[in-house]
């Protein structure tokens, strides 16, 4: 199988680094891959194909919160997601976190794009802010789902100054 590189995602005070699922054999590549982007937690959207044990023992939380391949995610996987990105944003400026699903276009995208609307991004625009890194993210039924999706805008927040942020 073909695996596209990791792609980072950067918007205002947050980073995402979108990557494929890793073999077992290329387990090493990947841990380098988090490392070098700083992601010290990692989103696994599809069902789980190795032993997150060498991510652990490397400082790297995997959660599994997977769902069903092309679709959008369940409710309680946009809660977690958002209460995650709450409290990364906020408590370790800077961060990244990562997220995988088998290839890198669908699912992983889609919680990404979440995250921009969540900003206050249009759904238009995430959809070709996260298309121009990675090509290819989205079918019709994610599509749909994303511009269906009603934010709760619980990522954008006022600093001190009056500016938008995406962290409290």
């Amino acid at each position: 199988m073909n695996r596209r590189v990791p792609v980072e995602i950067t918007y205002d005070c947050m980073r995402f680094l979108l990557t494929h699922n890793p073999a077992s054999t290329q387990m090493e590549g990947f841990i380098e891959d988090l490392k070098e982007h700083g992601a010290k937690t990692l989103v696994r959207v599809c069902a789980p194909t190795y032993d997150k044990a060498p991510l652990e023992q490397e400082g790297i939380q995997v959660l599994d919160w997977s769902f069903e391949d092309g679709s959008g995610p369940p409710e309680q996987v946009v809660e977690d997601w958002l209460h995650l990105l709450q409290a990364k944003f906020r408590d370790e400026a800077g961060s990244c976190v990562a997220v995988h699903c088998t290839s890198g276009l669908g699912r992983g995208p889609v919680l990404v794009a979440l995250a921009l609307i969540e900003c206050g991004m249009e759904c238009e625009d995430a959809v070709h802010f996260i298309r121009q890194k990675r090509h290819g993210a989205f079918n019709s039924k994610q599509l749909q789902y994303l511009e269906s999706y009603k934010p709760k805008m619980c990522l954008r927040v006022k600093d001190a100054n009056g500016q938008s942020c995406c962290t409290q």
